[in-house]
């Protein structure tokens, strides 16, 4: 299946969990730090640098905003782990995140952006491992790749995947939404998630 990306739109943002509708269509969830670059990304894949609102304030967003795509949904989670935010919003969002995961849905595959000049964050490994406890299909998009060289790229994957202790059948692909590294290998992995689902 391949998407044809400029028909994508926004389609609605959610902050209850109670309120997300039913789809039948398969769902590719976005799941990341505030501060990883989840809308950057999502504008590359989509092909339109304004339809994901990028906040100059970390931890902004907090709803579930769903894109309607041909074929399938992208749903942006709230980005999680801002310190500046309130004890209260971050319960807020882990409510709403949860929810979302509670329901019965048609979710396709999780990507979770980790960012790779860092190495593995407690909440990023939180995240991977309750997708993994969930039994949920994800892949790992490594973020602002363009930062780093090449060579360093390489060797922070591979540390990354095993501070993870991720199996080689879980994708992770390095991506850079400002140099487009990784974007279409990444909407290969989605398109074929959403052919399985």
């Amino acid at each position: 299946m391949a998407i044809n990306y400029q028909l994508a739109k926004f389609s609605r943002a959610y902050g209850n969990a109670s309120q997300i509708q039913a789809t039948t269509l398969p769902e590719v969830v976005f799941a990341g730090r505030s501060n990883v670059g989840k809308s950057t990304l999502l504008n590359a894949l989509l092909g339109n640098k304004n339809l994901a609102k990028v906040s100059q304030k970390p931890g902004k967003t907090a709803t579930i905003n769903f894109f309607e795509v041909p074929g399938c949904y992208y749903v942006d989670l709230p980005g999680y782990g801002f310190a500046q935010v309130s004890l209260k919003a971050r319960q807020e969002w882990a409510k709403l995140i949860n929810g979302y995961f509670d329901q019965k849905r048609r979710i396709a595959t999780v990507v979770t952006l980790v960012d790779i000049r860092h190495d593995a964050n407690k909440l990023d490994v939180q995240m991977i491992d309750f997708l993994r406890d969930r039994g949920l299909p994800f892949l790992v998009a490594l973020t602002k790749a363009d930062k780093i060289g090449r060579q360093a790229r390489l060797q922070q994957a591979d540390s990354l995947r095993r501070q993870f202790e991720l199996p080689d059948d879980v994708r992770m692909i390095v991506t850079s939404s400002t140099a487009g590294d990784g974007i279409k290998d990444l909407r290969r992995a989605i398109e074929a998630a959403c052919r399985e689902a």
